[in-house]
C-alpha cells in the first residue's frame, strides 16, 4: 500500500536526481580538520591507558602504596622491624579503597584482641591463683 503524498513534505529519495553535498559540507566544516585519536591506531592503547590512569589515579596510588607497605611488613617478620604494625598499616591503607581489605583488617583486629586477652589472662592467672600465696611459688610469704 502506498501512502498518499502530502503537499509540502519532502521525503528523502523522492527527487530523481541526486544533489552533490560537497558545497554544504565545505560551508560547515572547519578549515583544519582535527585528526581524531582513533584514526592513529598505533597510539590507541597508550591513550586508553593514559585515560584510565587519569580517571583511576587515586585508586592506583592507594593500591601501590598499600601493597608496598604490606610486603615490607611481611619482610619485617623475618627481618628486624615492626612487621605486624606495618602489615596492619598496609591493610588500613588498602581498606580505604577495597572492601576485602576492610574485612581482612577487621578480622585481624579481632584476632589481635583475642591474642592480647589470652596473654593477659596467662600473666594474671597464676599470680591470682587459688593457692593463697601472694607471690610466685618458692618466694617468702610476708
Amino acid at each position: 500500500m502506498e501512502e498518499p503524498e502530502r503537499p509540502g513534505r519532502e521525503v528523502w529519495g523522492d527527487e530523481p536526481e541526486e544533489r552533490d553535498a560537497a558545497a554544504t559540507v565545505a560551508e560547515f566544516a572547519p578549515e583544519e580538520v582535527v585528526v581524531r585519536w582513533h584514526e592513529h591506531w598505533p597510539f590507541v592503547p597508550f591513550k586508553v591507558v593514559w585515560r584510565f590512569i587519569r580517571r583511576s589515579g587515586k585508586r592506583i596510588a592507594v593500591t601501590v602504596v598499600g601493597f608496598a607497605v604490606l610486603l615490607a611488613g611481611v619482610a619485617m617478620l623475618a627481618l628486624p622491624g615492626p612487621g605486624w604494625a606495618a602489615i596492619f598499616l598496609g591493610l588500613a591503607i588498602l581498606a580505604t579503597e577495597y572492601v576485602w581489605a576492610q574485612r581482612l583488617l577487621k578480622m585481624a583486629k579481632e584476632k589481635a584482641g583475642q591474642a592480647k586477652d589470652a596473654v593477659l589472662r596467662r600473666k594474671d592467672g597464676p599470680a591470682r591463683g587459688g593457692s593463697g600465696e601472694e607471690g610466685p611459688p618458692g618466694s617468702p610469704v610476708g
